[in-house]
């Protein structure tokens, strides 16, 4: 996992539950196979990259509620 790649040709998209209110949401983009992570808030801020089996267990943890905020 890294931070902060430039990801200027990425294909940003954020989740079809996300709704156009703002809110706390983030996009995501396939690079460099795997799968980059951004805050849509922030489009210029850090981003982390995931392998795409990481991102895979992250998002599977997060569906099953494995993740707290901290």
């Amino acid at each position: 996992m890294g931070s902060s790649q430039d990801r200027t040709g990425a294909q940003w998209r954020k989740s079809s539950y996300s709704g156009d209110t703002g809110g706390e949401c983030v996009e995501v983009a396939a690079v460099d196979g795997g799968v980059a992570v951004r805050d849509s808030k922030d489009p210029d801020g850090p981003r982390l990259t995931f392998t795409a089996d990481g991102f895979a267990a992250f998002v599977a943890a997060a569906a099953s509620g494995g993740l707290r905020r901290a």
